[in-house]
C-alpha cells in the first residue's frame, strides 16, 4: 500500500519535529546536540527523530558513540508534489481575479 506523503504531513504536522528540521538545515546534528537546544527529554527528541526519519526528512549514521542526524530536503518531494496538483485551482481563482480586475479598470476609463 502506497501512503504517498502521508509519513510527510505527519512529520511536518508537529512544530518540535519542523524546529528540528530547521536546526538540521543548518548542520548535522548528534541527539544530545539538538535535546540541548530543546526544553523536553532526549527520549522525546528520539521520537520525533523516527517520525522524521520515517517521513524519509532526516537519516542518521553512526558516528563513534553517537548517531549524527541530518536533513533530507529530497524526503519532502512527496509533499510538494500532492499540494502541487492544487495549484491548478489556485491558478485558474487567480486568473479570474486578474480578468475581473482588468475589467474594472476598463470600465472606469
Amino acid at each position: 500500500m502506497n501512503l504517498g506523503p502521508q509519513p510527510v504531513f505527519r512529520a511536518l504536522s508537529d512544530p518540535t519535529r519542523r524546529q528540528i528540521l530547521l536546526h538540521l538545515a543548518d548542520d548535522d546534528l548528534s541527539i544530545g546536540d539538538i535535546a540541548n537546544r530543546f526544553d523536553i527529554t532526549r527520549a522525546a527528541i528520539k521520537k520525533h527523530l523516527v517520525i522524521l526519519e520515517e517521513g524519509d526528512l532526516i537519516a542518521s549514521h553512526p558516528e563513534g558513540r553517537e548517531r549524527i542526524n541530518s536533513l533530507k530536503p529530497a524526503g519532502l518531494k512527496s509533499a510538494f508534489e500532492w499540494l502541487g496538483f492544487f495549484d491548478r485551482f489556485w491558478d485558474s481563482k487567480l486568473a479570474d481575479l486578474r480578468s475581473a480586475v482588468e475589467q474594472a479598470e476598463k470600465e472606469k476609463s
